[in-house]
């Protein structure tokens, strides 16, 4: 495998080889400090800033009102975890769902589904006008 008698295999690179691969690399780097760089060389744009979280009471509002419409229409409710739901919020949906199933009766389903966004979002600001629920992960 090797020629005149030497083999490549397991042969360390020269002192030439690694000051070249390290001059190319650092001219390729661009820094103010490399050789060939330029000075306010910054990394490459790495597209649009990451968008900001979702507010929890804007979340709970989206996810009770969700499970709201479908505990509406199929007349029955699944179980909080595999909704994504804590305890906390799972409450929130069951009184919200009442109110929707009065209030369908009453006015129709038109007035039902307004009234499922409006408690939803009032019912979540209220739960977390004062940050995250502090009684554990599942409240």
């Amino acid at each position: 495998m090797g020629t005149g008698g030497t083999s490549w295999r397991g042969a360390a690179p020269g002192p030439v080889l690694v000051t070249g691969v390290l001059v190319g690399l650092l001219a390729a780097c661009g820094g103010s400090g490399a050789p060939g760089g330029t000075a306010g060389a910054s990394w490459p744009d790495s597209g649009p800033p990451a968008a900001a979280a979702t507010p929890p009471e804007d979340l709970c509002a989206r996810l009770v009102a969700h499970w709201a419409r479908r505990a509406l229409d199929d007349g029955t409710y699944g179980d909080y975890q595999s909704m994504g739901l804590s305890n906390g919020q799972y409450e929130i949906l069951t009184d919200v769902v009442d109110a929707a199933r009065t209030e369908r009766e009453r006015k129709g389903a038109g007035a039902a589904e307004r009234l499922i966004d409006r408690t939803a979002r009032a019912r979540c600001e209220e739960r977390y006008r004062d940050g995250n629920p502090s009684e554990g992960p599942w409240s």
